[in-house]
């Protein structure tokens, strides 16, 4: 599992940077085997202005094929990290059951 965090607008430090990878393997973890990529997007919406302007993005590339994508937005990174990562690690779970019961 590949691992892609980028900042658009917006400035990211090395603690941010290591609660994502922490937060991701603790959703994704399990389910490495079946995921390719992970590309992790934040961006400041608003820019300097402030308010709830932070955007989350999480694109999961799944193996051999498939995507889930998940939006959130908020205005502390770390809490929107953490929701974010814990929804998609639900809706991998759920497009990996999904395939497996078609294919069974």
């Amino acid at each position: 599992m590949r691992l892609e965090i980028h900042g658009v607008n917006y400035g990211l430090n090395d603690d941010l940077k290591a609660h994502i990878e922490r937060r991701l393997h603790f959703a994704l973890g399990r389910l490495a085997a079946r995921i390719d990529r992970v590309t992790v997007r934040l961006t400041d919406l608003n820019g300097p202005r402030g308010g709830v302007d932070k955007q989350c993005r999480i694109l999961v590339n799944l193996v051999p094929k498939g995507v889930v994508m998940l939006e959130g937005t908020g205005d502390d990174p770390f809490t929107l990290v953490d929701r974010a990562a814990k929804r998609v690690g639900r809706s991998v779970r759920r497009a990996l059951e999904r395939r497996r019961r078609v294919t069974a």
